[in-house]
This record gives C-alpha cells, sequence and structure tokens, in this order.
C-alpha cells in the first residue's frame, strides 16, 4: 500500500505542477517554536522529496537560517519569546522559482476541542460567522470548524447548508449572499474575509470543512480555497476535512503535507494512510460502531476526531480513549473538562 501511494502522489502532483495548480515546493510546518534558539520551522519539500538548493531569498527579521538538509530553521543563537512579533514574512527560493510564506509563532492551543460552526450556541452569534470564529478564539479552542461552498460566480463563501437565507448557495451570485443578514450585525461572509480575520490571531485553528457540491464543482472547490490560503500565506492556521474523498485527495496533490481529513466513515485508518491523508473525523455513531478504530489509528499514524459530540458523557468516554480533537457545539463544556 505504501508503495502505491508514493507512485500515486507524485503523479498527481506533476498533473497539478502542469496546469499551474501547485507551488513548486511547500513546507511540512509553518509554526516557530518559543524559547528554543536554533529550532526547526519546517523542511523544504518538492512533492514527497525533501528539496536540496533551498535559499533564503528574503527574511528582514534575520531570524532565520537554511539548514543543511534544505530545513529552514531559526539561527543558532537565534530565538523568540513572549514579547516576540507574531507572524514573520519570508521568500524561499528552489531552482529560481520563489514563493513567500508566513511563519507564525506557535501559541495555539493544544487542548482538543473544536468548535463545531465557531462558538454560537451560548454567544447570541451565528453559525459560521466572524463572530462565531471570534467567540472561538475567545474561548481559547483549539479549533473552529466551518463550511465552505462555491457560490455561483466561483466565490468560496461560509454556510452549513446548501442554502442560506432562502437563497440555494450554488446558485446565487456572492453579491446576493453577501446580503443575507446574521445575528450581531454580521453578514455571510467569504472564505477570504473568514481567512483574513482568522489570521489575526494564533491561538485557534481554522478547520475548513470543503462541502461536496452539488454542481459537480468540489475539486474547483477545494483549488479555489487553497489558491486564496496560498494567496494569504495562511498554511499555519489550516487544518481541512470533507465528506468528498475526491476533494481530500485533491488536497493532498496540492499539498502532501496538507493536515486533510476525511468526514465520511467508510474508510479504515490504513486505507487513508496509504492515500497520504492525515486524519478523520467520524460521526460518534461511526465511532461507537468500533471502539478498536482508536488503536487502528495510532497503529497506521492517523488523528482521530470525532463529531458532533455534546453530551459531557461522551466528551469523556472519547477523551479517555485518546481522541486527538473533540468537535462539539458545546465548546464551553469540553474545555472545562480539559482543565481538569
Amino acid at each position: 500500500m505504501r508503495l502505491r501511494y508514493r507512485m500515486m502522489i507524485p503523479a498527481l502532483l506533476a498533473a497539478a505542477a502542469v496546469n499551474g495548480q501547485a507551488p513548486a515546493f511547500h513546507l511540512d510546518n509553518y509554526t516557530i517554536p518559543k524559547g528554543k534558539s536554533g529550532a526547526v520551522i519546517g523542511q523544504v519539500y518538492a512533492g514527497l522529496e525533501a528539496a536540496k538548493g533551498v535559499k533564503l531569498a528574503e527574511d528582514t527579521s534575520g531570524l532565520f537560517m537554511i539548514g543543511k538538509k534544505g530545513e529552514v530553521r531559526l539561527k543558532k543563537k537565534k530565538s523568540i519569546g513572549e514579547s516576540s512579533a507574531v507572524q514573520y514574512a519570508v521568500t524561499l527560493e528552489l531552482n529560481g522559482q520563489k514563493e513567500p510564506f508566513i511563519f507564525v509563532k506557535d501559541d495555539f492551543a493544544r487542548n482538543k476541542i473544536v468548535a463545531h460552526r465557531g462558538a454560537w450556541k451560548h454567544t447570541g452569534a451565528s453559525q459560521n460567522s466572524i463572530s462565531s470564529l471570534r467567540d472561538a478564539v475567545r474561548l481559547g479552542c483549539e479549533g473552529t470548524e466551518f463550511d465552505v461552498w462555491l457560490s455561483k460566480d466561483g466565490v468560496p463563501v461560509l454556510s452549513h447548508d446548501h442554502h442560506i437565507g432562502g437563497k440555494v448557495v450554488e446558485e446565487t451570485n456572492m453579491a446576493d449572499l453577501a446580503t443575507i443578514e446574521l445575528n450581531r450585525g454580521d453578514r455571510v461572509p467569504t472564505f477570504e474575509q473568514y481567512l483574513e480575520d482568522g489570521m489575526k490571531q494564533n491561538i485557534t485553528r481554522l478547520v475548513l470543512e470543503l462541502k461536496p457540491s452539488k454542481t459537480g464543482r468540489g475539486e474547483q472547490l477545494a483549488q479555489a480555497c487553497y489558491d486564496l490560503i496560498r494567496k494569504h500565506k495562511s498554511q499555519a492556521w489550516m487544518l481541512y476535512i470533507s465528506f468528498d474523498y475526491n476533494i481530500c485527495r485533491k488536497l493532498v496533490a496540492l499539498d502532501p503535507h496538507a493536515k486533510v481529513a476525511y468526514l465520511n466513515g467508510d474508510k479504515s485508518p490504513a486505507e487513508l494512510k496509504a492515500a497520504g491523508i492525515w486524519g478523520f473525523d467520524y460521526a460518534w455513531k461511526v465511532i461507537d460502531k468500533d471502539m478498536t478504530i482508536f488503536q487502528q489509528a495510532k497503529k497506521s499514524g492517523v488523528t482521530v476526531n470525532i463529531w458532533t459530540v455534546n453530551d459531557p458523557a461522551q466528551m469523556d468516554t472519547y477523551l479517555k480513549a485518546g481522541t486527538d480533537f473533540l468537535t462539539t457545539d458545546e465548546p464551553e463544556i469540553a474545555l472545562e473538562k480539559m482543565k481538569k
């Protein structure tokens, strides 16, 4: 299976590169550990292979260097602390091609709790809104999940259902969707607006759910979102999930080190690992059918997320079993459990 995976992914990458859809190179990490001089930030990869000949084309901070194996790291006597800046812009060069990135001071939460559609149930915010994003950050959640479709005119836009405000998302232009009013003065946001707001902090990861398209544009949605992430250099913030397996495979083709999880519940951990998919994010009903999936996941080296867990007793069960993430409409309750 591993051999098949290594043969499959380069072919997908080659096709993407020919069409101008993927960068020439990427990293496996974009966050900077605090208080560690000389710390490795991330390895540069061209496809699946560690890149050789990487150059640091631009670094206004003077903090970074390229190691012997093509890794980006802090210089030996350089480190960042609590008072340091949050974001650092760098440009790397490989074989004459340049790519800009943002490295982020790692203050990201590690409490496993993902706010489902943001924190909305007890805050008065609408689901999938800028306010629910900000409330998830205020609570200190490790992640905030949100749902994205393509509008009729090809703009990634937030909505859980395929319709919102009496309009079918994929059949409506973004200008019309933007007129729909949400709670607390919000309006339906574009993915780009949500992304820009999410990048103002470094506590909560952005868990992007790419919705299965009813118009056959799932992979187009994946490409459009990825293009915006690359434009804004927001890789450090991003986790990806989808019920559409082809969307997951598309994201892996664009970036083999992207943290992509599959939602539908019909793939084993071993199958996901073989396809280069980082983890699964299955409904609790799927998990309850076979709790050995935790052991299977650990053996295969894939991550476990469970949705949507609102019952406190269930939270205890899954946290005790070793889930990596817990998606919930009740982040306040779940966070209290993690504190204890």
